[in-house]
């Protein structure tokens, strides 16, 4: 796989139009960067609250089905990487209050434990687990990632 090319010209590329443009990457490289997906799927994105986190993972899971029954691979991995990212969020919080893991030296702030934030994360990690073993979607990315790299 090659590395994540963060020079590309993420302010002017619609890559639903130039799906050949997209990386995979690792995890959640370019989740905040990838147009037009950003915009559809950023105001679902929300972990504060269970409740929340549900609707939230709920709604970006449809989005996900959306994107497959349009034969839209990029958007369907945009959306996995929100899920994941849900879930990634949601555990910072729980581990480290207002999200922050670093003090400004760099030292690992205390650990706590944040019950509500580790039950949204959970929601998330549910919805992630399906992702990574959705057949369909493993077939496509493996075809995406060797067509374009």
């Amino acid at each position: 796989m090659k590395p994540f090319d963060y020079q590309l010209d993420f302010k002017n590329i619609d890559f639903r139009q130039n799906p050949e443009l997209y990386q995979v990457g690792r995890g959640e490289q370019g989740v905040l960067m990838v147009e037009p997906y950003k915009s559809e799927i950023l105001p679902h994105w929300r972990f504060r609250t269970v409740p929340l986190a549900e609707k939230s993972a709920e709604k970006i899971m449809s989005l996900f089905e959306t994107y497959r029954e349009q034969d839209d691979f990029v958007g369907m991995d945009m959306a996995r990487k929100f899920i994941q990212m849900g879930y990634t969020r949601a555990r910072r919080y729980s581990n480290h209050k207002g999200g922050r893991k670093y003090d400004a030296d760099g030292k690992e702030l205390p650990w706590g434990r944040d019950e509500e934030k580790a039950a949204a994360a959970a929601i998330f990690k549910g919805y992630w687990d399906r992702l990574r073993a959705d057949e369909d979607y493993l077939a496509r990315k493996k075809a995406h990632q060797q067509k374009y790299g």
